[in-house]
């Protein structure tokens, strides 16, 4: 546990950050307000950036969407929408709106309204610098048939979309927010959505302030019973120092936290409070390569340096049990999981026979090199992944038994975002893609989505020449496939692909692990481990 002084300090904090009371304690909702601590403030609430839990985290608040994925069964439930109809080439999908949904602002959420998110989403507002999202493919145009019936229509099969509707980078927001640009959606105040809670106050980039909508009656059937929040809002504290974060938690501070490391479960549990370790069901934590960068560009030393990575010791160095070992690209748990544990193994005999064919002869003072030329690797660290630092440091020692040089970098987070984008500067990228659904494959490693390879055709400037066709259309088949079968035995085929060719090294199956008082009561997450906090409530102290 940390010392009194950081916890005094976020005490102060709070007391100084905190909004007036409005109320007598007496008089309050039943379940008070709920204090989280989160690790990182928000950066843009535009819904496809929903993917970085800090953005979640608050759309999975105030935003709601067309259907509801069960978190047991992975089932498409209605939510806003009360039904829906697919043709047989899933190119046309046809939704039914529930009456009497409104937007906080009292816009209704009809036809018209979710018509206008899905066009933004699908195809993106270059006026507005707003991006497509990557969880939308194929996006053609949507149709108001009348005012609580919407269809959409794509220009092939995108049997995913459906799944799609689902996901927190579809909440549905107002027209009025759609209306903004890009840059103005890091300001919560500006985003307005029908969830179960209204941003009233944020403090930028330090906290933000949610209170329950009185009006609220929609909620997803698994969160039954419908009605308002049991709480009369949620406090959202950025606290970037875990110390700081996890001994304010132990000492009472705060109800919930987030990015719980592994070190700091036992004392929390210790303590008579709760670990949630929510699965992301998606692509595993991983070390990824691009082949752009001439010294990794030969898939024997990609796979040379995949069996020169001892994943085991690392997760029995650093991490607990709730971070299973990967035996695949993508979890256990995913949709299409394959078992690739054989191709995984730490065979460091392997690996310097693989390097050697490769030219990278081990020289007396102990590194590989070729033509004069060390073999020597860089990467970021991630910030939103648990451990980065701490486990690219124990990759780096297991690298330099094999004669490889791994330096791990650090820099404000514009320039890391710049060196990413460059495979001269960062041949190596530590990555990780929540979403319980086989197109999560396609987000991770499309051109035109997240792009980790660096291939042609994405986001990088730097790229000159590195595509790979054939992944490329088996990822395409993936988002297309209308039979499940097919579309799960093209999945397989992925995975192995991406191995076969040394792409990436899946290190563990990542959950999102938070910290739960013992008055919190009725926790939920969605899919790939946002909480919910619609049906929590708080036990008087």
């Amino acid at each position: 546990m940390s010392s009194s002084w950081p916890v005094l300090a976020l005490a102060t904090c709070l007391a100084f950050h905190a909004p007036a009371p409005a109320r007598a304690a007496d008089a309050a909702p039943p379940g008070g307000t709920l204090l989280y601590l989160e690790k990182q403030p928000h950066k843009n609430l535009y819904p496809p950036a929903g993917g970085f839990y800090p953005n979640g985290g608050i759309l999975a608040q105030i935003t709601d969407r067309l259907t509801w994925q069960n978190t047991d069964t992975l089932a498409i439930e209605p939510w806003i929408a009360t039904g829906w109809g697919v043709n047989e080439d899933s190119t046309v999908f046809t939704f039914t709106l529930r009456p009497g949904v409104t937007f906080s602002d009292g816009t209704p959420v009809d036809a018209a309204a979710v018509a206008l998110n899905y066009d933004t989403f699908g195809k993106g507002n270059r006026a507005l610098h707003l991006p497509p999202s990557e969880v939308i493919n194929n996006y053609e145009r949507s149709e108001v048939i009348d005012p609580l019936t919407v269809r959409f229509y794509f220009s092939r099969p995108s049997p995913g979309f459906l799944q799609g509707t689902s996901v927190i980078g579809s909440g549905l927001v107002s027209p009025a927010s759609l209306r903004r640009p890009l840059d103005e959606w890091g300001d919560a105040r500006h985003v307005i959505g029908s969830g179960p809670f209204v941003v009233r106050d944020e403090v930028p980039g330090k906290s933000v302030d949610l209170a329950t909508r009185p009006d609220y009656a929609w909620g997803p059937a698994q969160l039954a019973p419908q009605g308002p929040s049991r709480l009369a809002g949620v406090r959202i504290i950025v606290v970037p120092e875990d110390s700081i974060r996890i001994g304010a938690f132990i000492a009472g501070q705060a109800d919930f936290a987030r990015a719980v490391e592994a070190y700091d479960e036992e004392q929390i549990t210790r303590h008579g409070d709760t670990v949630y370790a929510a699965s992301t069901r998606g692509v595993n934590n991983s070390v990824v390569f691009r082949p752009d960068n001439p010294l990794v560009a030969d898939p024997r030393v990609r796979l040379a340096l995949l069996h020169a990575t001892d994943r085991p010791d690392i997760l029995r160095t650093l991490y607990s049990p709730h971070y299973p070992l990967a035996r695949s690209v993508i979890a256990a748990d995913a949709q299409g999981f394959v078992d690739h544990s054989t191709d995984l193994t730490y065979d460091p005999v392997l690996a310097a026979r693989l390097l050697d064919e490769a030219g990278w002869t081990l020289d007396p003072d102990g590194w590989r090199r070729r033509n004069g030329v060390t073999l020597a690797l860089a990467v970021h660290e991630a910030l939103p992944q648990p451990q980065s630092r701490s486990m690219l440091v124990l990759l780096a020692q297991q690298w330099r038994r094999t004669g490889v040089q791994l330096t791990i970098l650090s820099g404000s987070p514009a320039m890391t975002v710049l060196d990413n984008l460059n495979p001269a500067v960062t041949p190596l990228f530590h990555a990780e893609v929540g979403r319980a659904d086989p197109d999560v494959i396609k987000s991770a490693f499309y051109p035109t989505n997240r792009n980790v390879l660096l291939q042609k055709g994405g986001q990088s400037r730097h790229v000159d020449h590195f595509v790979d066709p054939e992944l490329n259309g088996l990822l395409d088949q993936v988002a297309s496939d209308t039979d499940p079968a097919t579309r799960l035995a093209d999945l397989a085929r992925v995975q192995a692909d991406i191995l076969a060719k040394g792409y990436s090294i899946p290190i563990f199956e990542e959950p999102q692990v938070y910290a739960g008082s013992a008055r919190v009561h009725d926790m939920h997450f969605e899919a790939v481990g946002r909480p919910v906090f619609y049906r929590t409530w708080l036990a008087r102290p």
